[in-house]
């Protein structure tokens, strides 16, 4: 269902050390957390799907002067949603001449510092553009007419120019107002929602929007990279009946009376869903965002800093991506022969102490040792059951690395196994109250299960948790209403969440969302931190830098 949103009126950068469950040889000192030294926007990747292209021609406009006055042109209308025809129309212009209309717009992209130890959220970004509309020509009079539709593009106001000779002539402008479309409306709990909301701004307060269901906060959505128009999935939850699915206007939480502010075309929408039954719980899924070429090749762990300035070694991998545990073939070649160490570069600590003590700092978990023969050599290792992220692999000599290459770990549910090695849960078990160092190594978490009475606590488990202010955190909702996050860096990747079953029997949904952590280290002008991020398959920084951070789907059964 595809509802217009009525706009009553015509109305930039924004922006403690614990013991690893490996051996650790090699602990370099981290750098400052809160020191920003790499902070630049970032280049928006060309192939994240669905992206309406700049408007119109989608060409950039030569500059022009504008003087001080002109003719004001004619609209019809003059405010609108995505698709709707108008036609721009002017009078007393120069006659039979050639006529550029302009169009003006912004891009918009996420501004992050990128070190060696980790990835700094800053904030986000937009620079104003105009691109040519059309070009017309005037008739014997000094008029002309110029029929369309409106283009894919932020929302608000978008001047429009008539330009004639470097200097415009006539000026109008075009209001772009909102949409919300949810779809389907109608199913069985779990069923995915996919609510679609268009005419989101290029601005701190148009920028984005608060997801709601029955009133209750299941996340934000962004548009930066996606022209405004930002499209995000939930999941139906709740008992038999009518639900309402609304999405406001925010920079994390909605501004209720919008209505009066200056920006009153951002007044949101809501639209009703239909649970119509209960057809039981479903098996844990993830879903990662579409794969996109990164458009930066800085990562994590990955520096000259150890690197012998004479090397002349290349590693090469059988994957380059993968959970934790994966088995990896490692090739070098050009290497002098000898033995050397395989290492697993990545970091130690936590962000709670900071900064009053020791952040974090580097660390080396071996991975075997390699013979070089000829030059080469070809090793088998598996990837550390740790930090999820960017990674290095290095072959070294001593602290003298020789090649080295990035690994990306990514984030997967905990499986459970009897002591046959069969798989008897993932991700969901009941909640271990035992405050025995083994129990608490494990998060708490008991025996695997999926069933449970109102009231009791229960535990959800994931690996490969991350480190940087992009992925050592995930957002958990609970039938769609934001409850906290968890974090998994000073557990070394290993996530556990504790909560409580509540509601009346039957299914209820938990997710978890990627989150952008603004806590520490903490910077001015950072919106949309600590909130669960449900656009971040297509709009989230992460994508320009090879981050594939996923979100989780979980179900349980309340019992009475």
């Amino acid at each position: 269902m595809k509802t217009k949103i009525a706009s009553p009126t015509k109305a930039l950068i924004v922006g403690g050390i614990v013991a690893s469950l490996f051996s650790v040889f090699l602990v370099a000192p981290a750098l400052a957390a809160d020191t920003l030294v790499n902070s630049q926007p970032l280049v928006q990747p060309v192939d994240i799907p669905d992206v309406a292209p700049l408007p119109f021609t989608g060409a950039a406009a030569a500059t022009f002067t504008i003087p001080t006055t002109m003719v004001n042109l004619a609209l019809t209308p003059n405010q609108g949603v995505v698709g709707d025809p108008f036609v721009v129309s002017g009078t007393g212009l120069p006659s039979s001449t050639s006529v550029q209309l302009t169009w003006g717009t912004s891009t918009g992209t996420w501004v992050t510092d990128v070190e060696p130890s980790s990835v700094n959220y800053t904030g986000i970004s937009f620079t104003k553009v105009t691109v040519n509309m059309a070009t017309v020509t005037t008739d014997a009079s000094g008029a002309f007419s110029y029929s369309s539709k409106v283009p894919a593009d932020f929302g608000g106001v978008h001047d429009i120019y008539a330009v004639v000779n470097g200097a415009a002539v006539g000026h109008t402008g075009y209001q772009i107002n909102r949409t919300l479309t949810v779809t389907p409306t109608s199913g069985p709990i779990g069923t995915p929602i996919t609510v679609t909301y268009t005419g989101m701004g290029a601005s701190l307060y148009t920028a984005g929007g608060a997801v709601h269901y029955d009133n209750l906060y299941a996340g934000e959505e962004q548009a930066i990279w996606t022209r405004g128009v930002g499209k995000v999935v939930i999941y139906a939850s709740g008992p038999r009946g009518i639900h309402y699915v609304n999405v406001g206007n925010a920079i994390g939480f909605t501004y209720l009376n919008v209505i009066q502010s200056p920006i009153p075309y951002t007044n949101g929408g809501s639209v009703a869903f239909n649970v119509t039954s209960d057809k039981g719980i479903s098996t844990p899924t993830e879903t990662f965002p579409a794969k996109v070429t990164p458009t930066s090749n800085l990562h994590t762990t990955l520096t000259n800093t150890g690197l012998d300035p004479n090397t002349q070694g290349v590693m090469t991998l059988s994957k380059t991506t993968g959970p934790i545990l994966t088995k990896v073939n490692v090739k070098t070649a050009k290497v002098v022969d000898g033995i050397y160490q395989l290492v697993w570069s990545t970091v130690v600590g936590n962000r709670v102490n900071c900064p009053t003590s020791t952040c974090w700092a580097f660390s080396s978990i071996p991975l075997g040792s390699a013979t070089v023969v000829n030059g080469a050599s070809s090793n088998d290792v598996t990837i550390p059951d740790n930090l999820g992220g960017w990674h290095v692999i290095q072959m070294m000599k001593g602290n003298v690395i020789e090649a080295q290459t990035p690994f990306y770990v990514q984030e997967s549910i905990m499986p459970f196994y009897d002591s046959t090695g069969k798989q008897t849960g993932l991700g969901i078990a009941t909640f271990d109250p035992s405050t025995a160092p083994d129990v608490i190594a494990k998060g708490q978490a008991g025996i695997p299960a999926t069933s449970f009475k109102a009231g009791e606590d229960f535990t959800i488990s994931i690996k490969g948790v991350g480190w940087t202010q992009l992925d050592n955190t995930l957002a958990v909702t609970y039938d769609n209403s934001y409850i906290g996050y968890g974090c998994g860096f000073n557990s070394n990747g290993y996530m556990v969440v504790r909560l409580k079953a509540t509601g009346v029997p039957g299914t209820h949904i938990i997710d978890f969302h990627p989150l952008l952590y603004t806590n520490q280290p903490s910077f001015a002008n950072t919106p949309y931190g600590m909130l669960p991020v449900l656009s971040s398959d297509r709009d989230f920084p992460g994508l320009a830098l090879g981050y594939q951070v996923p979100s989780f789907h979980f179900a349980i059964k309340v019992t009475r």
